[in-house]
Order: C-alpha cells, then sequence, then structure tokens
C-alpha cells in the first residue's frame, strides 16, 4: 500500500470535525518542506543539523517520563539497598523504554495520527472505553506521585511552612503555566521543559559532585550483569517504572507538532529518522540523570541501617545528615532537582490528559477546559492523600507501592494495543515493522509485562488477606487476564483474516 492511500482521510474535510493533536497553524514549519524532492518519492534529503534541531523537542517531553519522581524514588532505593550492582539494568531499561518510544513516534509519525485516536478506531466501544478508563487511570497514578513529588521538594524548601497540601494547591497551578506557554507556541514549551531537564541535571550532578561516588563501581555496575535474590524486588522497580503507560500515547501525539509531507515517503522516513535521534539523545540524557541519583545514595547509604527506610520524603534530611552544609546544603539541592522533576512530570500529564481523552472520546473541547478536567482528576485525589498521609512517612511509602502497582496494570494496555497497530499494513502502508523488529517488540513487551506480573503476585500476595478481599482480586485478576488474551487475540485473527482474503 503506498503511503499516500494511508493519508487520504487525515487530509480530507470529511475529518475536519475530529480531535487533532495539533492544528496545522500550531505546527513548527520543516525547513525544506516546501522546496522539491529532488529524489522522488522514495529518497530521503540529506541529513541536515538545522533539521534536526528544529525536530528537536518531543523527545525530550517524553524523556521527563523517565524522570518523574516515582523513578527518582526507584533510582534512589536502588542504589542505597543494591548498591552500584543493578546499574547495567537501568542502562537496557532504558534502551528497552527507547524501544517502546520509538514504536510510539514511528506511529504518529506514519500515521499522522496518535494512538488514543487510532484504538477508537480499531477497537470496538466496549473494549476502547476499556483502554480509555486503563489509560487514566494510569495517568492518575502517575500524577498522583508527581504532584505529591513536588509538594514534598516545596515543604522542604519552605522550611515545612507548606505542608504538602499546600504544595499540592501550587502545583496544581502548573496547567495554567502550561496553558500561557503553549499560547506562544510548540517551541516556548519545550524551551521551558529544556530548563526544567538542565535543572535536574545540574542539581543531580552537583549531588554527585559532592558525594563523590566511585568511578570504578560506578564502570563496573554498568558493564558487568549482577542480580541477588535480596536485590530482586528493586531490579522488577527499576525495570517497571521505566515503561509508563501514558508516556506511550504521549509520544505518538507529540511528533505530529512538526509539520510533514505525508505525500512523500522521503520526507516521512526523514522525519523518523530525527526523531530516531533527539529521542535517543533525550534518554542518554535521562540515563545519565538517573545514573547520578542512584550512585549518590549508593555511595551514601549502601550496607547502613537506614538504607531500607529510605523514600522521597527523607531522602534529603538523610542526605543533609551525612554530609551537612556546603557552599549550598544538599538538603535543598535534592529539593531543587525533585521540584523540576515534580513540575515538569505534572505538566506533561497534564498534556498527556488531554490527548488520552480527546483521542479515545473524539471531544473538541478547548483547551483551558481540557486542561482543567484533565487536572481535575489527579488533583482531587491527590488533596485527599495529601491530607490524611501528611504526618505519615510509612502510610505515604505504602500509598505509593500501591500506585506503583495500579501503574503496573495498565502497562499491557498501552504496549499490546501499539505493537498491533505498528504491524498493520492497513494502517502503517509501507512503515510497517518488519519481522525481526516485530519479533523484539514482542519480546520486550512480554518481558516487561512477567516483570511487572512478578511485581503484582508479589504484591498482592503480601497485602491481600481475608475471604472477600481475595475473592475480588482473583475476579479482578481473571477479567484482567482475560482482557489481555482479547487484545492479543485481536492482533493474530486479523492477520490470519488478511491472509484469508481474497487479493484485490
Amino acid at each position: 500500500m503506498p503511503p499516500e492511500d494511508n493519508q487520504v482521510p487525515l487530509l480530507s474535510d470529511e475529518e475536519s470535525d475530529q480531535d487533532v493533536a495539533y492544528e496545522s497553524g500550531e505546527k513548527v514549519h520543516i525547513v525544506g518542506i516546501d522546496e522539491p524532492d529532488d529524489e522522488g518519492l522514495l529518497g530521503t534529503p540529506p541529513f541536515s543539523w538545522k533539521k534536526l534541531w528544529l525536530f528537536t523537542g518531543p523527545g525530550f517531553l517524553m524523556s521527563i517520563a523517565f524522570l518523574d519522581p516515582g523513578n527518582l524514588e526507584g533510582d534512589l532505593q536502588a542504589g542505597a539497598i543494591a548498591g552500584y550492582s543493578l546499574l547495567w539494568l537501568l542502562m537496557w531499561a532504558t534502551v528497552i523504554g527507547l524501544l517502546v518510544q520509538l514504536l510510539s513516534a514511528r506511529l504518529g509519525v506514519a500515521t499522522g495520527r496518535h494512538l488514543a485516536e487510532l484504538c477508537r478506531e480499531e477497537y470496538p466501544t466496549w473494549a476502547r472505553m476499556v483502554l480509555w478508563v486503563m489509560a487514566e487511570l494510569a495517568l492518575i497514578g502517575a500524577d498522583i506521585q508527581e504532584v505529591i513529588g513536588s509538594a514534598i521538594a516545596i515543604k522542604i524548601l519552605s522550611n515545612g511552612a507548606l505542608p504538602l497540601w499546600a504544595g499540592v494547591i501550587i502545583t496544581a497551578c502548573d496547567c495554567f503555566i502550561f496553558l500561557f506557554l503553549e499560547n506562544y507556541g510548540v517551541r516556548k514549551l519545550e524551551a521551558f521543559f529544556a530548563v526544567l531537564i538542565a535543572t535536574m541535571a545540574v542539581s543531580f550532578a552537583w549531588m554527585f559532585g559532592e558525594t563523590k561516588p566511585s568511578g570504578t563501581e560506578l564502570l563496573l555496575g554498568v558493564l558487568i550483569p549482577k542480580l541477588s535474590s535480596k536485590t530482586i524486588k528493586q531490579a522488577v522497580g527499576v525495570v517497571g517504572c521505566i515503561i509508563m503507560p501514558h508516556n506511550v500515547f504521549l509520544h505518538s501525539a507529540l511528533v505530529q507538532s512538526r509539520e510533514i509531507d505525508h505525500t512523500k515517503k522521503g520526507r516521512v522516513q526523514e522525519a523518523l529518522n530525527y526523531y530516531s535521534i533527539e529521542s535517543a539523545a533525550a534518554l542518554l540524557i535521562s540515563f545519565i540523570i538517573n545514573l547520578f541519583v542512584t550512585t549518590v545514595f549508593a555511595k551514601a547509604f549502601y550496607g547502613t541501617e537506614v538504607a531500607s527506610t529510605i523514600g522521597l520524603v527523607n531522602a534529603g534530611q538523610y542526605l543533609q545528615d551525612k554530609y551537612g552544609g556546603g557552599l549550598f546544603p544538599i538538603l535543598y539541592i535534592w529539593a531543587i532537582g525533585l521540584l523540576a522533576a515534580g513540575q515538569s512530570s505534572t505538566i506533561t500529564g497534564t498534556y498527556a490528559g488531554q490527548f488520552i481523552m480527546g483521542g479515545f472520546l473524539n471531544l473538541k473541547l478547548k483547551k483551558w477546559l481540557r486542561a482543567l478536567i484533565t487536572r481535575s482528576f489527579a488533583i482531587v485525589p491527590t488533596m485527599i492523600v495529601a491530607l490524611v498521609f501528611d504526618t505519615s512517612e510509612a502510610a505515604l511509602d505504602v500509598l505509593n507501592e500501591w500506585l506503583n502497582v495500579l501503574q503496573s496494570i495498565q502497562i499491557p494496555f498501552a504496549l499490546i494495543p501499539l505493537l498491533c497497530l505498528v504491524s498493520k499494513e492497513q494502517i502503517m502502508g509501507t512503515f510497517k515493522i518488519g519481522s525481526v523488529l516485530k519479533t523484539i517488540a514482542w519480546l520486550v513487551a512480554v518481558l516487561v509485562i512477567l516483570i511487572n506480573g512478578y511485581l503484582l503476585f508479589d504484591f498482592f500476595s503480601n497485602e491481600v488477606t481475608g475471604v472477600m478481599f481475595t475473592s475480588i482480586v482473583f475476579a479482578f485478576t481473571g477479567a484482567y487476564i482475560a482482557f489481555i488474551f482479547y487484545l492479543v487475540s485481536r492482533v493474530f485473527t486479523s492477520s490470519a483474516w488478511r491472509r484469508l482474503s481474497p487479493a484485490k
């Protein structure tokens, strides 16, 4: 199927009433888009640094999900409990995350539509409504962790004057920052996120310099795989928090912020090449930042009595007690980095929520109204959490475990539809993934689902007690597995149907 055929519904007037990720006037114009393509439809234009710069942005917004407070907590716990031994796993988990995000970008670029929109058309009403609810639950779970992370940072920076609930209110206002910046164009918004990522990099690099982790142990930890029964839970956490369901939906929409001529295969391939480069660069930076956090806590607390008790709430104070003053107290350096992580991830969560709601429900609402609805979904439960758990660090840690479980449950409902769609020629045209990449992608998906399945089994085996609660969990698990089998079965039944259908 030629790529042009794929784009006819996307460019026709009949689709003008459909919700879209970006209006044509909001997109970034790419140099050379109106120039004649000397190499024909099949040729890809030569590499250009200027074009790479214009395509740079979506990958860095996507990478923020790899740096949210939930990931930072996973990093510090892995460092404190497992030392440097899981750095190799952090690296390979980031590579797995890159593969998934590149497939998401491929879907968005090749079709001109994002994952939520395509799910709306691919699945029957009941299935897409289940997928929408699951995506919203995953987003709410992630948003609660991110907002609480920001609130913790605000509490530290205010010397305790502002309690968690006040920090939640302040963080809730970030959606208005998002709306304000979006009015000035996509590039201004991307520049704002670049500043926040740079703030995290500087903060955690400063901590790295203050604590001086061992360079030799760091290198050995990255290069030599090592895993023990004592660190299996941290290992599962490192892999589990890398793939965020809402981020898979988000990246497929973000790549549509650039104006691409979909009638020319060479231009589409060019966009895919540039997005691959900038996404890899963005996740390399996120890996280095995560590396800083893990090694700082490995150096400071590995092998100590307090290693198993460290979390987001008390991490800064433990660092302060160990390393004290200096030019700038390490407690505040940690808080600044945590605040940047929380603020950036909550804003991207608002962004993702707009695309998820608009795509699944095809709602054409004003951006401020959609942002307000998306923010309200998370802020109301977060405010309850802040009021209930403000004085109990242990209870907040337990809640965080439940939120991690909530997001782990949702992973198949983003991964399986993504792999199903990027494998379909009638959707992707000549840009569908080949058999080798398809096999690798499914193996990665199965691995991630099994790892998160282990996390769920371990958690529920320890937490589920009582006949009624156990019965509810078993009923839910049965329905959950049945829906996963349904999603997977559609991949194979559609493939079999295409083979049996007569050629046109």
